[in-house]
This record gives structure tokens, C-alpha cells and sequence, in this order.
């Protein structure tokens, strides 16, 4: 395939072609590709050809990498190009096959050749963005990359559906989403799936949905993180700021629960901190992400930390997680101590203000459950109940999410 875009390199640079072929192994090893079609897509496909100019091949190519293609004015990246991983990740997720149509939610070129390349050339592929910029740049770089003819770019807000469409086998959400509109459900096709990166309490999964009666169940989940949704979807946080010392701050950003006086915290990082340790242990190296899920489930008051470079947080990156828990006048987030001979850590909470040490060991508390009832246990079951949904079928002892157009329910497997 001849391409008329480069970067730093040729496009049939031996470099390219290598960096591919060693991605794909890498994602086959970690498990993120495991058919043949989505290695062959990603052999095809030439992810440079769609980052910005200057990108340097290796980044490109790294698995775990996304690349920026638009930042807004304050410097915040409001479109970019998914990592690999998460790209063959949610593809494999949605089961997509030869001659199938799919209905990307979210524009920037290279995820849509993928998709082209899968569904074949009897397929069908339909990108939609909101923001022009975006669309006119992916329509541009598909028809240099000489998928001009296979995938049509749809300028639209997809909160309200891709008009004169039709039924989908398979829509992917390459967008954080907050909710599962009923545009969405409405163009899925009976038997379909929608794979959808979901923010739930402030926490993200990509999860693949099929139909089950009148609701939607996961058949699979996945860990990410995705640009907001923009648009008529979009769901802001709540951020509260906290003043320390020499004008810096530590932000409490809140996605549902927010707390009902948050003056209460006026002053509250000039306290003296508390800390509760919990016993609970962990390699360096294993993922702990369902533990971040469980605090958003189970945790009242559950909300996730960014810091200014000079707050006492700040020197002390690596020993804590952005993840907390606010109890009235006061506030706690996880923390790690070395543990296991120095091949692991402890987890804990560290506290400030007069109630920390209670803020800290109900953070604790919820710790050790999840080391009790979750940790080694079966993956957590997501559902979707849009709005008129039989809600007596939800689930005894399931999380309840209220959403806009429906609920989630998120029920853990019991364990012994």
C-alpha cells in the first residue's frame, strides 16, 4: 500500500515494518490479540501514517503508548490516537468478523483502518466524530492510507445516533463514555455488541455488551483510560480544591457522591496527617486495578486525587495511589509501604484532618474486603438496565449505578 504521509521515517522503511511485526508479537504475548484477523490488520495497517509529524517511530509503535492529535487551550489532550493494546483489545472484545458493519464512535483514522481491514472488503465502517477538525484530519489521512473507499466519516454528535445508518453488528466507543444512550442501543443490531469504555464512579472499563431481554450484560471488561466524550453525552466531574502551602492545591475530583458541605475541608491539609495500614500485600509488578473498582462500588464518598507540583503530595509521588475517600471535615488516600523484603508493598491510608483516622480505616476497611471476597476471585459482571427496564431482575447485592438513560449494576462473584 502506497502512502504519501511520512514521519521520521520512509513509510516502507525496514524500521516500520519491523516495529510492527514486533508489536504484533507483543500484543499476541500479553494476550491482547489472539486471532489472526486482528494480527494481519495490524500488519497491514500503518500507524504512522496517522500520528502527527515528528512522532517518533518507536513511540508509534509502543504498545502502551496513545499519541496526541489535539490538545485544547489549556493544554489538555481532547483527541488522540488509542494505544495498540486497547485498540486489538476492544476489537477482539467486540468479536467482529469478515462482512460485518461497525459504527465507530470517535474519529481519528488509524482505529478505522483496523476495523476495515477486519470486516473486510464486504464489510462496512462508519467513523463519527463531533469535531470537525478531527473528521476532515481522519478523512484526510484514510484516503491517503487507501481507505478512502472503505470507511465513510460522519461529522455528528453520536449522542444522538449517525442518521440514515441503519442497524449496526458492532459499534465501538473510542471515547470515554459516561452513559449508554438510547441512539446507541437503537442502531445495535439484535444479536450485536457494543464495546464501550464506561466511567463508572470515576473509574473506566471497556466493556463488551450483548442484549439479554431487555437489558445489556458484559462478556467482557477490560482496564483503560479514554479522552471524555464531548458533546451532548458529555458528564463533567466535580473538582474540589484544596489550598495548601504557597498557593498549590490538591484536587479532589468527584464523578457521583459529592459531598453534601465541602467547606468543611477549608484548611484541612495544614492538619496533621493520620495513617491505618491493612495488612494487605502486594508483589511489585501485579495489578491491582480491581481494587480501584472496588472503592468505587463500595467506598461512600469515593473520589480520585490530582496534585500541584509543591504540596507535600507531590514529594512524595510513589508512595501513594490517586485514589480517596472524603468523610466530612476530612480526607484519605491510599498509600503503599514496603512490605515482603522489599519485593512488595502494604497498602494503607494516609489521612488529613480531625476525623482522618476514621477516613482512613474505612478506606482500610474496604481494603481488606476486597482482599477477602474479591482479589483472587472471578471478574465482576457489568449490566445495563436502559430506562424502563423489569428492575426486578437486578441482581440482589449488585451496585447500583443511576445513570442518565438507565442504571448499571456491577455484582461481584461471593467467594469462599
Amino acid at each position: 500500500m502506497m502512502t504519501t504521509r511520512q514521519t521520521n521515517a520512509d513509510a516502507d522503511s525496514p524500521s516500520a515494518e519491523l516495529l510492527r511485526e514486533a508489536l504484533i508479537q507483543q500484543l499476541r504475548k500479553r494476550g491482547f490479540i489472539h486471532g489472526d484477523r486482528v494480527a494481519d490488520a495490524f500488519a497491514v495497517v500503518e500507524r504512522h501514517v496517522f500520528v502527527p509529524e515528528g512522532t517518533p517511530l518507536e513511540a508509534t509503535y509502543n504498545a502502551d503508548d496513545s499519541v496526541a492529535t489535539k490538545t485544547d487551550e489549556h493544554g489538555m489532550i481532547i483527541s488522540s490516537i488509542s494505544a495498540p493494546f486497547i485498540q486489538a483489545r476492544m476489537i477482539e472484545q467486540s468479536e467482529l468478523g469478515p462482512g460485518m458493519s461497525v459504527l465507530e464512535i470517535g474519529s481519528g483514522g488509524c482505529n478505522a483502518a483496523l476495523l476495515a481491514e477486519v470486516v473486510g472488503p464486504e464489510g462496512r465502517v462508519v467513523s463519527v466524530d463531533i469535531d470537525p477538525e478531527v473528521t476532515d484530519r481522519a478523512r484526510a489521512l484514510l484516503e491517503a492510507a487507501g481507505y478512502g473507499d472503505r470507511v465513510t466519516v460522519v461529522l455528528a454528535d453520536a449522542e444522538h445516533g449517525v442518521p440514515a445508518s441503519g442497524l449496526f453488528d458492532r459499534i465501538i466507543v473510542t471515547v470515554g463514555a459516561w452513559d449508554l444512550p438510547p441512539a446507541w442501543l437503537g442502531q445495535l443490531a439484535k444479536d450485536g455488541v457494543i464495546v464501550v469504555p464506561l466511567r463508572m464512579n470515576g473509574i473506566t472499563r471497556s466493556i463488551a455488551f450483548r442484549r439479554v431481554g431487555d437489558h445489556l450484560v458484559s462478556t467482557s471488561a477490560e482496564v483503560c483510560g479514554f479522552v471524555a466524550m464531548q458533546g451532548d453525552g458529555e458528564h463533567s466531574e466535580r473538582v474540589f480544591r484544596l489550598p495548601g502551602a504557597q498557593g498549590c492545591h490538591v484536587n479532589l475530583r468527584f464523578d457521583t457522591g459529592v459531598p453534601e458541605n465541602p467547606s468543611l475541608l477549608d484548611g484541612v491539609l495544614a492538619t496533621e496527617r493520620a495513617a491505618v495500614w491493612s495488612g494487605v500485600t502486594i508483589e511489585h509488578g501485579v495489578s491491582f486495578a480491581d481494587l480501584h473498582l472496588w472503592f468505587a462500588c463500595f467506598l461512600p464518598g469515593f473520589c480520585k486525587l490530582a496534585v500541584d507540583e509543591g504540596t507535600e503530595l507531590a514529594e512524595e509521588r510513589g508512595k501513594w495511589f490517586p485514589f480517596g475517600v472524603v468523610r466530612g471535615d476530612s480526607f484519605a488516600y491510599l498509600a503503599i509501604r514496603p512490605a515482603l523484603e522489599s519485593a512488595g508493598v502494604e497498602f494503607g491510608a494516609r489521612a488529613y484532618g480531625a476525623h482522618g483516622q476514621e477516613a482512613a480505616t474505612a478506606m482500610v476497611e474496604r481494603i481488606q474486603a476486597w482482599d477477602r471476597r474479591a482479589r483472587s476471585g472471578p471478574a465482576p459482571t457489568f449490566v445495563f438496565w436502559p430506562s424502563g427496564s423489569d428492575l426486578t431482575q437486578v441482581p440482589e447485592g449488585a451496585t447500583v449505578l443511576d445513570k442518565t438513560h438507565g442504571l448499571v449494576t456491577i455484582s461481584w462473584p461471593a467467594t469462599s
